[in-house]
């Protein structure tokens, strides 16, 4: 299991839920819910804000994919947020990991905890974002590589070129290794 601290994001159009891990990576704690400015992305500066706050090491957005596993409009959307991430805080890994059902483990939780239904509001983006970081952390824990990554536009490659019967022809621009 790797050291350092991980944030968990919980996006919703409305809210987005932060949770936190100690830096041992042991157990997920709730952070705060933040409102979604889907127009300036001050959401997401308070996110990138945080991370480098916390020296973290990681951030989990949660994927909210379809119960089939496919990416409807909601996962696409969370796909976009996850990359607005990525470019805020260079150098931090960011990560999708599928939260199906993560809120509703996270209204069960804070039914358990006595909560009334008028209190969930108020914390259970931050529950939910709690539940996806711990299931994210028991699954690291485990030997698993939890989600996918959240890369940047890949560089594009010249095309090969090939010459008469399929015998390649050296691309004029190609480094050695390539040519």
């Amino acid at each position: 299991m790797r050291p350092g601290v991980r944030l968990a994001v919980d996006v919703g159009s409305v809210r987005v839920g932060l949770a936190a891990c100690d830096p041992a990576g042991v157990i997920a704690s709730p952070l705060r819910t933040l409102v979604r400015d889907a127009e300036h992305d001050a959401d997401v500066a308070e996110v990138a804000a945080e991370a480098r706050a916390r020296g973290a090491v990681e951030v989990v957005v949660g994927w909210p994919l379809s119960l089939d596993g496919s990416e409807g409009p909601a996962a696409l959307r969370a796909v976009e947020y996850a990359d607005k991430i990525r470019r805020s805080v260079p150098g931090v890994t960011v990560r999708l990991v599928d939260e199906r059902l993560s809120t509703v483990d996270a209204h069960r939780a804070l039914h358990a905890a006595g909560k009334k239904e008028r209190q969930f509001r108020a914390v259970v983006d931050q529950a939910a974002a709690v539940v996806l970081l711990q299931a994210a952390l028991d699954a690291e824990r485990a030997g698993h590589t939890p989600g996918r990554v959240v890369e940047g536009p890949k560089a594009r490659r010249k095309p090969r070129h090939r010459g008469q019967g399929g015998a390649r022809t050296p691309d004029p621009g190609a480094t050695e290794d390539e040519g």
